[in-house]
């Protein structure tokens, strides 16, 4: 959904919100038989109501099951840009000056479903910013955009190492006073006895910063999260021993968990989160929980940890958002226990803070 500039079905003296919508074929009685075509609905109080244009659809049937159109407005050109994606992992570019009647403009092979598209400063120059894209895996792409065709200066590069994120949509025109990009992505993890299916990942901000490995794309929890802090523990240059568990009596269920540990002499470091272990390996620098691995070098010789734990889902953030791991489905319903682990030797850890986590529903 996007505030529209000018567009032509504005009834008011307000700017219509704009919804672009697959108007889906051939999957149910009432779809059988139509194509897949892309269209819109506007609104000029608010939200409140949406009305079907009724020159629907903008964009008829190209091939497959083309759907998940992604609008943006382009600055540089004074135009609207739409990212579709085309079936078989082709992505197709349009532009538009009036939201209603729109031109294909390149096509590229890359990902699966539900495209994004955006730009970051590079370690926060905006004189050196990149293009963002991606699909619904949230594997991306890092290049140049100019309206019209995205050029890629990389090979596809894997952003969650994970088992339940999928298909996430950033926040656009965030006001210039923030400037942020966050992102909610998909967590395909079930619910059992709640009266939804599945839920969303906890918003995270997405920033571009230099590795050795060339420029990533980070994910760490938005600053927000603080709103939901209630009883908190706090360790500061803390030495843990094999055997000893520093956590012994905290128990709940929702947690954030921030640790910065030196594991320079331990051969393994392991935070237990209701029965799940996060275990960072030191000799092969891998991290890992279940059967999900990330590489993770250390820093200084140092790995710091950020961990939500909600009723059905853990999300890790390792190094500043280097890796970023959600894991669902994973929970047991009856532990409620916390405990931190070293194996073979002393770790020390230059800081663990531990706040229990209010709902975000109001009380």
């Amino acid at each position: 959904m996007s505030t529209v500039r000018s567009c032509g079905i504005s009834t008011g003296d307000e700017k219509p919100l704009v919804c672009f919508y697959t108007s889906a074929g051939g999957r149910n009685r009432a779809s059988k038989g139509q194509p897949f075509t892309q269209s819109i609905a506007y609104s000029n109080d608010r939200g409140r109501t949406f009305t079907k244009y009724e020159d629907n659809p903008i964009i008829g049937h190209i091939n497959g099951d083309n759907r998940d159109p992604k609008v943006i407005w382009h600055e540089p050109t004074s135009r609207w840009v739409m990212l579709l994606y085309l079936d078989g992992h082709e992505m197709g570019f349009f532009t538009s000056k009036d939201l209603r009647s729109w031109e294909m403009t390149s096509k590229l092979k890359c990902f699966h479903e539900c495209p994004e598209l955006f730009e970051l400063p590079v370690d926060g120059n905006e004189a050196n910013r990149k293009w963002v894209l991606y699909g619904a895996s949230g594997d991306y792409l890092l290049g140049t955009f100019d309206g019209r065709q995205f050029a890629s200066e990389t090979a596809a590069i894997g952003f969650s190492y994970g088992n339940c994120f999928y298909a996430s949509q950033t926040f656009n025109d965030m006001p210039k006073s923030d400037g942020r990009r966050i992102q909610i992505g998909w967590a395909r993890v079930s619910t059992p006895g709640m009266p939804f299916n599945q839920s969303m990942t906890f918003p995270v901000e997405l920033t571009l910063r230099t590795t050795d490995e060339g420029v990533r794309l980070f994910a760490e929890p938005i600053r927000e999260l603080w709103k939901l802090h209630a009883r908190k523990h706090m360790w500061k240059e803390v030495k843990i021993k094999p055997g000893q568990n520093l956590l012994d009596g905290i128990t709940g269920e929702l947690f954030h968990i921030k640790v910065d540990a030196e594991v320079g002499q331990t051969k393994q470091f392991e935070l237990v989160i209701r029965g799940t272990a996060v275990t960072y390996d030191v000799r092969k620098q891998q991290l890992q929980s279940h059967n999900k691995v990330a590489d993770l070098k250390p820093v200084e010789g140092r790995i710091r940890l950020e961990i939500l734990v909600d009723r059905t889902i853990i999300e890790i953030f390792a190094n500043d958002g280097r890796i970023y791991m959600p894991m669902g489905g994973i929970l047991p319903d009856d532990n409620r226990s916390l405990e931190v682990f070293t194996k073979s030797a002393e770790t020390t850890l230059r800081y663990l803070e531990i706040y229990g986590l209010k709902s975000i529903w109001p009380q």
